[in-house]
């Protein structure tokens, strides 16, 4: 038979207060003004891209977008 739990009437110790680090619902929303580009790109590198965004159920249009996005935040710090 377990052992039963004998509670007691005691002070609750509160953890440290976190800042909210998320961002606001507008800085989330990703309708920025694009603009359609044709590019070539290698057939295998293509390739690993597609499955990529398959194995993330996302378009590899969309997956491919987001990469360039924040290598140009990146260099952009």
């Amino acid at each position: 038979m377990k052992k039963k739990i004998k509670y007691e009437d005691e002070t609750i110790k509160l953890g440290k207060t976190v800042r909210d680090f998320l961002p606001s619902p507008e800085e989330i929303v990703l309708n920025s003004k694009t603009t359609r580009v044709t590019i070539n790109l290698n057939e295998a590198s293509l390739k690993v891209f597609k499955k990529e965004a398959s194995r993330l159920k996302v378009p590899y249009q969309k997956l491919l977008r987001t990469i360039v996005d924040l290598y140009a935040q990146h260099h952009l710090m």
